[in-house]
């Protein structure tokens, strides 16, 4: 049996990261991989980043990663309000100066995708790790998806499970032929109601693979202090507190 941990989306939201991976040693989890966006909405983008380069975690670049490692400017979005919009804006451009060099180039040399496998006795399992999709890492996949989507990058990418990250919102789809589509919520902006910190535990056996979502609590009320006292919009505590703001 081998068991790998999977977490996306900290967003700079360190005091989440460090409850993921304080749970994932606990549970004796060597294997572990990040599906990117580790800057943007928290204040801690630059020990977010030091923190995965001192583990050696594998990691993605997601889309926020690609912006604030190029500089590429913000475009507003439709599903935004005015509110969120404004408050997005001043967020990544804080970012943007915040986040030092050596870590913006740390960022920019992320890889897109990763394929893994596993043999476990005569088996072998492949594992496609994505921020959002093959072809982008900024295409929002949501559980009402018609499972042609899932399927047809399960098969594209030859594997038995893609993981995926990006919307915040955690989901298990299993198909017919018994593979499946995953995401695994986000570590430190999640979108779900309870806004605890989520990741994914997959455990390999000969037989099969078990996927768990994993929630926790962490200290939720100190970040949205912290935000507050940051140069980052207080909109991104509200949004922690699930106070009434936009997702």
């Amino acid at each position: 049996m081998i068991q790998i941990a999977v977490f996306s989306d900290v967003h700079g939201n360190l005091p989440a990261l460090e409850a993921v991976l304080n749970d994932i040693e606990q549970r004796g989890i060597h294997q572990k991989f990040c599906l990117g966006d580790l800057v943007d909405f928290a204040p801690w983008g630059n020990e977010v980043i030091q923190k995965i380069k001192n583990l050696n975690i594998p990691c993605l670049m997601g889309n926020h990663d690609e912006r604030i490692a190029f500089d590429i400017p913000v475009v507003a979005l439709s599903k935004h309000s005015e509110e969120e919009t404004s408050a997005r804006f001043i967020a990544i451009d804080h970012s943007k100066k915040y986040i030092t060099q050596e870590n913006k180039n740390f960022l920019a040399e992320l890889p897109f995708h990763f394929k893994l496998n596993y043999k476990v006795g005569e088996k072998h399992w492949n594992i496609q790790l994505v921020h959002s999709s093959l072809e982008s890492n900024d295409t929002y996949l949501y559980e009402s998806e018609n499972d042609e989507v899932f399927i047809n990058m399960l098969k594209e990418s030859q594997s038995d499970l893609v993981a995926m990250g990006h919307t915040h919102l955690s989901f298990q789809k299993q198909f017919e032929n018994k593979t499946w589509a995953i995401n695994c919520g986000s570590v430190g902006r999640s979108k779900e109601k309870n806004r605890l910190a989520s990741y994914l535990v997959l455990t390999l056996s000969e037989e099969n693979i078990i996927p768990e979502i994993i929630q926790l609590s962490y200290p939720l009320e100190e970040v949205a202090l912290q935000i507050e006292e940051s140069g980052i919009p207080d909109y991104y505590a509200s949004f922690l507190r699930n106070k009434k703001v936009s997702i």
